[in-house]
């Protein structure tokens, strides 16, 4: 039995060592026969998706990344605020910048030591059919290969379309008509490094936006709101580009690494669970990247999946399980979706009616804290959080308020990851990797679950005489006192079906 996995970028690199990581074979094709070690790409990448890259093994992302603490936000010439990220409790930083083609580089050295990976490089898929398994065509120099798979995770990106017409889906949505310049420069910023800044119709790019991020090893990320009409080469050719450069940092030297110019997306697929096969990242939606919520999401679709397919292989559930990837990461995307649209109707209105609201607000942000919080430039990546899904037992004493201010994450309950805190085995949340667990207050037994007796009590805000069941992923998918008796607290996984009569007495999973 073995997955196969469509793409090799992040989001494929990261599937495939997720499953193997569970036992899993998988064979991952990539159309490319080698990597493209040029430009920065995506950049930003949120302390969560660090969380399971170093479950991994990769946690050398984190120390590597270049840390940046403060978003700061300026119209035209004057800053209206700066939000500070708070640390959370974790030992990793909320959002570190390293390029794409680093995190592939080490994703690839970890893949090269698994042996239960099999990489195909120089394959393009040109089909895919599911006649009880899946069976991918293949376009290679040598010509057309076949690969069959119990099921398969289908990364193959925004231009995947050959997959994605296989299984009926298209990537429904909008375009954004306005363009992006973004420019990859080194150069020495004295107190640049730690910062986000995103200026909103500065006096050197009237009636536009501006967004520059650090990268390790004095580079910076800068993108340009530019005319639709733009034409990189002219303004190369005629010195525009220095120009444009000259007027952010000033005389300091620089370094022009790369450059590209990109129309951003709001696209997704109808489904994402279709037969026996996932799709994931970019190859299911596409959103604008600000706020970074394009690969992030991309990893977290990785980790949803991985676990449910190990435990379909391993028998420990139905196929029906997969239902629940849908589920959980279609409602992902979709409230991915409607955040970044709204930033990108903030920041290139579509009508004058949204252009009068943008001037109202950047207007009164100057002196008024309360429209501060109407200015959009991006509500920064956050895991979702699975409330609604069939795979949570809602708790009445724990209701969900919803989503909390920027930066922000709801306390602990059903539906919520765990805090990501230390026990004296490690970290808590790689403690919960390992399979469903049981976390009990003192005093509480458990029979038949793979169970801990651990003090964090405090940080789960848990009450004497309760049971926390965690999900692999680390998501918690109930909260069992005394006297409870649910009956499919995860429907579809056995060993879980059925959990405690008396937490007080025992929790127990029963097949």
């Amino acid at each position: 039995m073995r997955v196969a996995v469509l793409g090799s970028g992040p989001v494929g690199q990261t599937a495939a060592l997720l499953l193997a990581r569970w036992g899993v074979p998988v064979v991952l094709v990539d159309e490319h026969d080698r990597r493209d070690p040029v430009g920065s790409k995506a950049i930003c990448h949120q302390r969560d998706t660090l969380d399971v890259w170093a479950s991994l093994g990769a946690g050398c992302l984190a120390e590597e990344g270049l840390t940046w603490t403060t978003a700061r936000t300026f119209h035209r010439d004057a800053e209206l605020f700066s939000l500070k990220l708070p640390d959370g409790g974790s030992a990793l930083p909320p959002f570190v910048n390293l390029s794409q083609a680093r995190v592939e580089e080490v994703l690839d050295e970890l893949i090269a030591r698994q042996p239960l990976i099999d990489v195909r490089r120089g394959h393009r898929v040109t089909g895919l059919t599911q006649p009880g398994r899946v069976v991918v065509e293949c376009a290679t120099a040598d010509g057309t290969r076949r690969i069959e798979a119990d099921y398969a995770i289908a990364c193959a990106g925004a231009r995947g379309d050959a997959v994605r017409r296989a299984l009926g889906q298209r990537l429904d949505g909008v375009s954004f008509r306005h363009l992006f310049l973004i420019c990859d420069i080194r150069a020495d910023l004295p107190g640049w490094a730690a910062e986000r800044r995103f200026y909103f119709d500065p006096p050197w790019n009237p009636g536009r936006q501006v967004l520059i991020h650090p990268c390790p090893g004095s580079r910076f990320r800068i993108d340009w709101q530019v005319p639709e009409d733009y034409d990189l080469a002219a303004e190369e050719s005629g010195g525009a580009m220095e120009a444009r450069i000259r007027a952010i940092i000033g005389s300091a030297p620089y370094e022009v690494l790369w450059r590209s110019v990109y129309r951003f997306h709001t696209r997704l697929v109808g489904r994402m669970r279709v037969g026996r096969v996932l799709l994931a990242g970019d190859c299911a939606h596409l959103v604008a990247p600000f706020g970074a919520r394009g690969l992030n999401s991309g990893v977290a679709d990785a980790e949803n999946a991985a676990w449910k397919l190990a435990a379909v292989l391993r028998g420990d559930a139905g196929e029906e399980l997969l239902e629940s990837y849908h589920t959980e990461r279609y409602a992902a995307a979709v409230e991915n979706a409607a955040v970044t649209t709204a930033t990108m109707e903030f920041l290139v209105p579509r009508d004058e009616e949204q252009h009068r609201r943008r001037r109202d607000v950047l207007a009164r942000a100057a002196h008024d804290r309360a429209a501060c919080e109407q200015v959009d430039s991006g509500r920064l990546a956050e895991p979702f959080w699975y409330v609604d899904s069939p795979l949570t037992t809602p708790d009445p004493d724990r209701p969900f308020a919803g989503r909390p201010p920027r930066g922000a994450v709801p306390p602990p309950g059903p539906g919520v990851l765990l805090p990501d805190v230390t026990v004296a085995s490690g970290r808590l949340r790689d403690l919960a990797r390992q399979g469903f667990l049981l976390l009990t207050t003192p005093g509480v037994r458990a029979e038949g679950l793979r169970s801990a007796d651990i003090p964090v009590g405090g940080a789960l805000g848990a009450r004497p005489g309760e049971a926390w069941l965690v999900r692999p992923d680390a998501y918690v998918a109930a909260v069992l006192r005394v006297g409870d008796e649910r009956a499919h607290l995860v429907p579809g996984v056995r060993g879980v079906t059925r959990v405690v009569d008396d937490v007080g007495d025992r929790a127990h999973a029963a097949e």
